[in-house]
């Protein structure tokens, strides 16, 4: 293995001299003229007022994680307690035996079609409720959260935030809606790797419907998209942009010092996305904990340290979401701001997160779903919402930030933002970027690899192709411009939406069973430990 990505890397490397010395503008311009229609097409704008459109495919976005909110009953909120329960491990023995099995519940498990692809430690899967929950999220909690927030602000000010936070609480229903289907639908091989997402519960839903067809069309659809966001948005923006803070913070004059970060980034990323899901749970269990700690704690510093401020942050948040004190647009701007980059951030109703959530070993697919619903609360409510207070608090005065000016460097406004309070925090906002974008780009890895794999077909020869592809790619993201190669990623990101939101919205009651089935489980076991049998967690 490491022959042949030594091979590759030796091959790659006066590609990558050529194309950052002479014609990286040219790739540029020619790849924007092939791909343009396809990221207009996406990113069409509908005419919300006199200032402001909307993306469409912001309107499905929201208009799912609406239906969602209200068709499960607001699972959002009446779930979130029950997610916290689960994630501790306090259903795990229901999860890996069976309630019917542990304590005689009569919703027997054995009639569902992927409880039986047999294993031997009797609950498929390869990752626990907690390494599921930080491989999703690893994926989602990055540079959005530092460079995108400033963006919005700048764009819909304070207002922005109230819009941003709702986004990320009506997308809760969404993460539970699709990762429930994602565990639901998986594919189990026969040495126990898991194979899920969007593609598989598009084509299996679909064929217990009668929609075999349609179906079939939608998965491959999502197939492409992902891949091709796996290899941009989720892989050479990031390389790009970490890649940029470290040259800049260092200062870094020579041309080629991107290329060697990204040939480093590349090693580091490799040593872990080789190892499969489990290997990569194994290490987002551990980073991703640790670089939101670093980024909440500075946080936290700052609006200690601006105590008294808070108060009148929130009035600005509030004030500024129901007037738009002054923002082009008004009301209805502020709105568009807050619930996009809310909605863009945390990925709900995009499919992806489902393809990492379903490798989690569980009997039960509302489970996972439960957990799930986590994720946007943790990425937009507390992480993007600390970005935005930090911002507001410290700028006050106008001092770096004209509210309703747009801005494009949104990292750097960031760290000018913690600046203020914590001298040179730009080293400590430059590794979290870094951590970030590695994250982003080791979970990215796999649901790319998700899609490859349903197209080109299971075994080690298409998981290797693809890996060194993606390799590939982190050396180019952080070597050359991006522009419209970035453009046209992200446009394959948010078409992940269009086939995803379908498939979710027509399986809705096959979602709403599994989460009764669920729920009837918890119950059984709770009344079983209420009539004295034995706490069987105890002995796991």
């Amino acid at each position: 293995m490491k022959k042949y990505l030594l091979s590759i890397f030796t091959l790659i490397s006066p590609i990558l001299i050529f194309a950052q010395e002479s014609t990286s503008q040219q790739v540029d311009r020619i790849f924007k003229d092939y791909t343009g229609w396809f990221v207009e097409a996406i990113f069409y704008e509908i005419p919300f007022s006199e200032t402001y459109q909307i993306p469409w495919v912001l309107i499905v976005l929201m208009s799912g994680a609406i239906f969602f909110t209200i068709y499960f009953k607001f699972i959002n909120f009446t779930g979130f307690k029950k997610a916290i329960n689960v994630v501790q491990g306090k259903y795990e023995d229901i999860e890996k035996h069976g309630a019917d099995t542990l304590y005689g519940d009569q919703t027997s498990n054995e009639d569902e079609n992927i409880f039986e692809t047999l294993r031997d430690d009797s609950a498929h899967g390869e990752v626990s409720h907690f390494q599921a929950l930080t491989a999703a999220l690893s994926a989602t909690v990055g540079l959005g959260n530092i460079a995108g927030v400033a963006v919005a602000l700048s764009i819909g000010g304070p207002g922005a935030t109230f819009w941003m936070i709702l986004a990320g609480l009506l997308g809760m229903a969404s993460k539970f809606a699709e990762c429930t289907l994602g565990v639901k639908y998986r594919d189990v091989g026969e040495d126990g790797t898991v194979y899920g997402g969007p593609m598989y519960y598009l084509t299996k839903g679909f064929q217990e419907k009668g929609m075999k067809g349609f179906g079939k069309v939608l998965a491959v659809l999502f197939a492409i998209f992902v891949i091709g966001g796996s290899f941009g948005g989720g892989n050479m923006f990031q390389a790009n942009q970490a890649a940029a803070q470290f040259t800049k913070l260092f200062n870094f004059e020579n041309q080629d010092a991107g290329m060697y970060f990204g040939f480093v980034m590349a090693i580091i990323v490799a040593i872990v996305i080789i190892g499969g899901i489990k290997r990569i749970a194994r290490v987002t269990e551990k980073i991703v904990p640790f670089m939101a700690g670093i980024y909440v704690l500075a946080s936290l510093i700052i609006l200690i340290a601006n105590w008294s401020l808070i108060d009148d942050a929130f009035s600005l948040i509030y004030h500024g979401a129901f007037s738009g004190l002054g923002i082009a647009g008004g009301l209805v701007g502020v709105m568009i701001q807050g619930i996009r980059r809310g909605a863009f951030s945390n990925e709900a109703g995009v499919g992806s997160a489902a393809i990492a959530h379903s490798a989690v070993r569980t009997k039960y697919a509302a489970s996972e779903g439960i957990v799930a619903l986590l994720e946007p609360f943790v990425d937009t409510v507390v992480i993007c919402t600390m970005t935005a207070l930090v911002i507001v608090i410290t700028n006050f005065d106008g001092g770096f930030m004209e509210y309703g000016v747009p801005i494009k460097e949104g990292v750097e406004l960031t760290a000018v933002a913690f600046d203020t309070v914590i001298p040179h925090f730009s080293i400590v906002l430059t590794i979290a970027v870094i951590l970030f974008a590695f994250s982003t780009m080791i979970s990215w890895s796999y649901y790319g690899m998700q899609g490859w794999v349903f197209l080109f077909g299971k075994g080690k020869l298409s998981d290797l192709i693809y890996k060194i592809l993606f390799l590939f790619f982190v050396v180019v993201g952080s070597s050359i411009s991006l522009g419209a190669v970035i453009d046209f990623s992200d446009a394959m990101i948010f078409a992940m939406v269009v086939p995803n939101i379908i498939g979710v919205v027509i399986l809705s009651p096959v979602i709403r069973k599994e989460l009764e089935k669920y729920m009837d489980a918890i119950n059984v076991k709770k009344e079983a430990l209420e009539d004295g049998a034995e706490d069987l967690t105890k002995h796991m």
